[in-house]
């Protein structure tokens, strides 16, 4: 009895670690970045699809280059990106790996490609424009991959980061039966596709936006276990960034976020370094969801992103930054 016992506890173990998850890691480097019209080119020959709201004429005033949540791709900056246009203000956003139009969508890169992604691409914008301000621009996903990249061994060092409601729900804040699952179901099924139906999460009020979202064929509707593995393993890293997160930023966040939630928030704030001020704004948006850019209320979020890159020094128009807001973050449990 004891014996088989043994054997079926074996037997246990070895079907757990069976099966891993496939990750799309970053190849050797073969040649320098470099932007074609329509994609940045990585060093180790990978294409990243570009978008691009550029001004008429001039050099314009300053750049965003801006890095686009889990499943979604680069035109999510679309509204924004043609909103600063108007004021002189131009944007560039990409396809990360796995998403949107590049090669092997749906599948996971691994954290460090993401990272050497960011810094790859910003090095390119910034020979082109050696003298004009950029800011990197982060949503959820693309948040948590900035905080990562900041506190890297060779820094990405912009004029400021603009981290809307930064992907840091890590394990640290998960509940444990959370992480046993994603542990479960990646070295067993990672192949799985799963869905967020079911779940009741609403990222944004803006239903038209979500429903064209729905009809895009490049945003990812079925999920790979082994990417919500490798978003979560990005979590982790953006949450234990915080502690060394001291850039220049503006830091934007919903009180109705449902997908990252203010538990998690609260900690990575509670987590940053003591900053100056003026060198850090946080802005608390009530009736904000987590798609922030894009909520019914998107413009006077665009508002206060202008106005931080034109004054970081002066309050935001909206109001979002003031105390009495923040502390409903604070208070969360």
């Amino acid at each position: 009895m004891i014996m088989r016992t043994h054997t079926a506890v074996i037997g246990v173990l070895l079907f757990l670690t069976a099966c891993s998850p496939t990750i799309m890691v970053q190849g050797p480097p073969i040649q320098d970045a470099s932007m074609q019209s329509d994609t940045f080119m990585m060093p180790d020959g990978a294409l990243l699809p570009l978008h691009a709201w550029l001004p008429d004429t001039g050099e314009p005033k300053a750049i965003i280059i801006a890095l686009h949540g889990f499943n979604d791709y680069g035109q999510f900056f679309k509204d924004l990106g043609g909103y600063l246009r108007a004021r002189n203000i131009a944007s560039y956003a990409y396809d990360q790996r796995g998403f949107g139009g590049t090669e092997n969508a749906g599948y996971w890169s691994g954290v460090e490609a993401y990272v050497s992604d960011a810094k790859a691409v910003f090095s390119v914008v910034k020979a082109q424009h050696p003298n004009t301000p950029i800011y990197m621009f982060g949503e959820s996903m693309g948040g948590a991959v900035l905080m990562a990249s900041a506190v890297d061994d060779e820094p990405l060092q912009p004029d400021g980061f603009i981290l809307a409601a930064p992907a840091v729900w890590g394990r640290d804040t998960m509940a444990f039966y959370q992480n046993a699952a994603l542990w479960v179901a990646v070295h067993t099924m990672p192949w799985l596709h799963l869905t967020g139906r079911g779940l009741n999460i609403q990222p944004s009020d803006n239903i038209e936006m979500l429903r064209a979202l729905g009809r895009d064929p490049l945003v990812i509707k079925e999920t790979r276990v082994d990417a919500i593995w490798g978003v979560v393993n990005l979590m982790d890293r953006a949450l234990e960034s915080a502690r060394q997160f001291d850039a220049r930023a503006l830091i934007l966040y919903g009180d109705r976020d449902e997908v990252v939630g203010m538990g998690p928030t609260k900690t990575m704030l509670q987590s940053l370094p003591a900053a100056t001020p003026g060198h850090r704004r946080v802005a608390l948006y009530e009736n904000g969801y987590h798609m922030l850019i894009r909520d019914l209320m998107a413009e006077t979020i665009w508002r206060d992103i202008e106005s931080w890159i034109e004054a970081p020094e002066l309050s935001l128009p909206s109001g979002a930054d003031e105390f009495a807001l923040l502390r409903k973050i604070m208070a969360a449990p």
